[in-house]
């Protein structure tokens, strides 16, 4: 007779995500997991694959939930440049009052599996085209409402704008200073005049 689960994978998803954000791939022993999750080692390798499978998913959620959650901060802010400061100004916000001073989960990846982990590499260039791509169709939509008026390369300005936006993360974690990254975003910002 076949197990039954007595969990929510998308709960324990969530929670995994949760945890390997906070510690790290390195940091985050199964035993950790177990003790997180609240399932057994058996559950975790039966359900997800074992902790390298398990971090993916993990990642891969939270890339998808900020994604989303970007697109649709950009649907509710119809003025591109207020969007733009906005979006800028609620990471350096969440990144100040995050307690536990976790960054971007995407930062951290990179910096602490690449370039060791290739397999990770596929999934990291992917979220950068797919964030390009959203700030990209939304300077779009804002130079054909005639909103901007920039002459600069609007591509080129939305790999800007999301190497800010993860600077911005990254920075946070050494030292959250809101003044420095607001100045920054006000001069990245000049470019859509």
């Amino acid at each position: 007779m076949p197990r039954v689960k007595l969990f929510d994978e998308n709960e324990v998803l969530t929670k995994a995500m949760h945890l390997f954000w906070k510690q790290g791939y390195a940091a985050t022993s199964v035993q950790d997991l177990v003790n997180c999750l609240g399932i057994n080692r058996a559950s975790i390798y039966d359900t997800f694959g074992g902790k390298a499978q398990l971090f993916k998913k993990a990642f891969e959620l939270y890339r998808n939930i900020n994604l989303e959650g970007v697109i649709r901060f950009f649907e509710n802010q119809p003025d591109v440049k207020i969007g733009f400061s906005e979006l800028f100004q609620k990471a350096i916000q969440d990144d100040v009052l995050d307690k536990d001073n976790k960054g971007c989960f995407v930062v951290n990846t990179t910096t602490e599996l690449v370039p060791n982990d290739k397999s990770l590499l596929v999934i990291l260039e992917k979220n950068k085209q797919d964030f390009e791509k959203v700030f990209y169709k939304y300077l779009k939509k804002g130079q054909e409402s005639g909103q901007l008026k920039t002459t600069h390369d609007l591509k080129a300005i939305a790999t800007l704008f999301y190497t800010l936006y993860n600077g911005i993360r990254v920075v946070s974690k050494t030292r959250p200073s809101k003044k420095e990254s607001s100045d920054s975003i006000t001069i990245a910002l000049s470019l859509l005049d």
